[in-house]
């Protein structure tokens, strides 16, 4: 299985459009150096465990952000949205392992889900875990992550069962030790969670024209300032610095793998000024758009 970093596009509701592994092998395993590209907010189906390897990483999920160092690392549950970049203080790589909970609880029918995936998966009050190096418990469900990854790299004879040993090892100390009782989330939270979603799903259908935030708002039916406050609730910025921000990530693929001129990238992207898309570019990545095409 080979090794690559993140690719989190997704689709108009926001859900990642990347399949993680295979049908037989539900697991894939990511490399990230956050100082080239962060990784947007997204959500999927499956489980994401993450360690760090190098500098700060910031990860962002549940509301809250969450700066990890090397031996650090994080769990991820199903469905919840989460993004993640490099803390601005130097390097920020993480190893990732993202995996659909049947790899470890088969069939819903199974001792396994009913016992101990589905009271993870199920508990939307429980949404990241995180795990510190200096925590002995932590270090166990760190090196978990770190196996399965080293597993998925060397591919040894039998990595199939290695890595999902595991990340089994892992859901089961999650169940017992870290995830809470299971609790249902609140309806106001359910509710803003969805109105999230619906404003993210607008911004992603729209992104090559023009956008307000009252039209983000009305995607939601909501007011500008409840629009405003769902996002820095959920998310941690507002809505038009998201929508700077995805444009510019959707800016640096289209120059990374397309033929498209760099007028014509920054036009497909909501960019209409050149001199501003330039600007703008420069200040995220710091080099101009032609400069990271050709270093690309």
């Amino acid at each position: 299985m080979a090794l690559t970093p993140c690719n989190s596009r997704a689709d108009e509701q926001g859900r990642e459009l990347v399949q993680h592994g295979t049908l037989l092998f539900p697991v894939a395993c990511y490399d990230d150096d956050l100082t080239k590209e962060l990784v947007p907010w997204h959500w999927h189906d499956e489980i994401e465990a993450i360690y760090i390897t190098d500098g700060e990483v910031v990860v962002a999920a549940a509301g809250e952000q969450y700066t990890l160092v090397p031996g650090d690392g994080c769990i991820i549950n199903s469905d919840v949205m989460h993004s993640c970049w490099g803390s601005g203080t130097g390097a920020a790589v993480l190893h990732s392992v993202v995996f659909h909970p049947r790899l470890v609880g088969g069939g819903a029918e199974s001792v396994f889900w009913q016992n101990y995936v589905q009271p993870v998966i199920g508990n939307r009050a429980f949404q990241i875990a995180l795990l510190r190096h200096d925590d002995a418990e932590d270090r166990v469900a760190v090196r978990n992550i770190e196996d399965a990854w080293e597993a998925c790299r060397d591919e040894p004879a039998g990595y199939e069962f290695l890595t999902r040993e595991a990340m089994s090892k892992l859901i089961f100390l999650l169940q017992s030790h870290i995830a809470p009782e299971p609790v249902a989330a609140s309806d106001r939270d359910l509710r803003n969670e969805a109105r999230l979603k619906e404003m993210l799903e607008y911004i992603r259908r729209n992104l090559d024209g023009p956008i307000t935030v009252r039209d983000i708002a009305g995607a939601a039916a909501v007011s500008e300032s409840e629009c405003l406050r769902c996002f820095k609730a959920g998310i941690h910025t507002t809505p038009m610095q998201y929508v700077k921000q995805l444009r510019l990530i959707r800016a640096a693929e289209l120059l990374r793998t397309s033929a498209l001129r760099v007028n014509e990238v920054a036009a497909a992207c909501g960019f209409h000024e050149m001199s501003y898309f330039t600007r703008a570019f420069r200040g995220e990545y710091g080099v101009s758009p032609t400069e990271y095409r050709n270093q690309a």
